[in-house]
């Protein structure tokens, strides 16, 4: 396990609030100079801690529809699996592509426009790959909740509004011009880049980029500018936990039981799956095991059975559909 000390955790907690801040203003409120700001980050992005920096875009509000599919494949072998991966990978309304150990071999999610443009590309794929799917479920996602990454400063997790963000399939669409869209694609994968390198491959002002930016937040499109972590290097490990309840009245007081605590990062809401999918980061299944026993004195027998998966790999994740 990397060793982190508390200025580091306080830099990636920083940069996970808005990766776009600059090295001085982190250092105001981490306690550091820019240039021992600039060289722990190169650190961390050299020992594999700091993943990457990704924009959190809001498709709701582009107008998309977002379908979900959870596989448990059959038969296949290595080459066919790398196959079907390929495929969901390959088309360009896909959102996130992953592996995971558990009931659920492939999880995939993908936008659409509308519910037949998801209809052919799903028929497409059974046409492909039905014979290896020993079950295939798709569900709608209608919403998904956003927690600050508490884990690293669990003493100060009490302090504030956990939450960074919510989106809701509800919401009313933004229309966006191409320019924009071109900007948020520069952006979804390279969340850090500077105004002036943006500014010199659109061959504009870095002041019109910055706000185009600042629009694209203010009007909910942009949520936030993240960071990428390398969970195992500090000993833990990301949880995708499906719950079911006995009484599905029991969701919302097991959900407000969970918000302030430090290791809850995420809620997903979806129609067709499960009554609670929340997603933990803890050390092992004996920490989550304890997150449930306390569920089960705070809510006795509201809980008619919960599993959970472990994510193996990631293989795409992107918050914009390709261009």
């Amino acid at each position: 396990m990397t060793k982190l000390d508390l200025k580091d955790r306080k830099i990636l907690y920083e940069l996970d609030l808005d990766c776009r801040q600059s090295n001085t203003q982190i250092g105001k409120k981490v306690g550091l100079k820019k240039d021992v700001v600039s060289y722990r980050i190169k650190r961390m992005q050299d020992e594999g801690i700091i993943k990457n920096f990704w924009t959190a875009i809001n498709t709701f509000k582009l107008g998309y529809n977002v379908f979900r599919i959870y596989i448990a494949l059959q038969y296949g072998s290595q080459n066919v699996k790398n196959e079907i991966i390929k495929h969901f990978m390959n088309y360009k309304n896909t959102w996130a592509v992953k592996s995971h150990k558990g009931e659920i071999n492939l999880a995939v999610i993908v936008w659409s426009k509308n519910n037949y443009e998801f209809y052919q590309f799903w028929d497409d794929t059974l046409d492909k790959f039905e014979d290896y799917f020993a079950k295939a479920i798709v569900s709608v996602y209608v919403q998904a909740f956003c927690y600050k990454k508490s884990y690293l400063l669990p003493e100060d997790s009490a302090k504030s509004d956990r939450e960074m963000y919510r989106l809701t399939c509800s919401e009313e669409p933004v229309k966006i011009d191409q320019f924009n869209y071109n900007l948020l694609n520069e952006v979804a994968n390279n969340a850090r880049v500077s105004l002036i390198e943006i500014a010199e491959k659109f061959n504009c002002s870095s002041q019109n980029i910055n706000y185009r930016l600042k629009n694209l937040i203010k009007s909910g499109v942009i949520q936030a500018f993240r960071i990428g972590i390398d969970y195992s290097k500090f000993n833990l490990q990301h949880f995708k936990v499906d719950i079911y309840l006995k009484e599905h009245k029991k969701r919302k007081d097991i959900w407000n039981f969970l918000k302030n605590k430090p290791y809850f990062e995420y809620l997903n809401v979806s129609v067709g799956w499960c009554d609670l999918e929340p997603e933990f980061i803890v050390k092992n299944v004996e920490e989550l095991d304890k997150i449930f026993n306390e569920i089960d004195i705070n809510f006795p027998n509201a809980i008619k059975k919960w599993n959970f998966w472990i994510t193996e790999e990631s293989y795409k994740e992107r918050w914009l559909p390709e261009m």
